[in-house]
């Protein structure tokens, strides 16, 4: 029994069961990154990764499931490959930022002039619009930008206003307005 196990354990080079693995993670963090890449807007690069992806899938797949009854260590790997492709997928989406988010900062009346200037003169469209808190007049700026320019909005905002309130929505689609012209060709 213990020979059998042993066996089954050893029959598949270690170097092949690494380079399964190692194949399906890239083949999943392609797959994962298309699928946000297409929810977001991006067509075109997502379809070109998914040739890329699918080419992968094939060779790779095909590879264990022809090997399986062999060698099911081959399958195991293939799995944690997949695992941890998901997860390495989404670390780089997050890495590369893509999309657009709607930024609304609620600060004080008295403060909204100098934080949209500011936010004006680094090159981001700022809507304001009065508001009522719940004890005082507020200002409520919007500001649309790059999902990876999201953190430079907010410590805009929070270098004259620490404690601005500040929500951010993730967007799909923007009309009209001002748009930076360097930061929409980045679509």
């Amino acid at each position: 029994m213990w020979n059998n196990i042993q066996d089954m354990l050893t029959v598949t080079p270690f170097y092949e069961l690494l380079f399964i693995f190692l194949a399906k993670i890239v083949e999943v963090s392609i797959g994962t990154m298309r699928i946000i890449l297409i929810s977001k807007g991006y067509r075109k690069i997502g379809t070109s990764l998914a040739i890329v992806e699918i080419f992968l899938w094939v060779f790779i797949a095909s590879s264990v499931i022809n090997g399986i009854t062999e060698s099911p260590m081959r399958g195991v790997a293939y799995s944690f490959g997949f695992a941890a492709g998901v997860y390495a997928g989404s670390l780089i989406e997050q890495k590369l930022a893509f999309g657009k988010v709607l930024i609304q900062a609620i600060t004080t009346k008295a403060l909204s002039n100098e934080i949209a200037k500011s936010l004006r003169e680094a090159g981001f469209g700022v809507t304001t619009l009065e508001a009522m808190g719940k004890d005082d007049p507020k200002s409520v700026l919007m500001i649309y930008a790059n999902r990876r320019d999201a953190q430079k909005v907010i410590q805009g905002v929070k270098a004259i206003h620490p404690k601005a309130m500040i929500v951010s929505n993730e967007i799909s689609n923007v009309s009209g307005g001002y748009i930076n012209p360097m930061k929409k060709l980045l679509k």
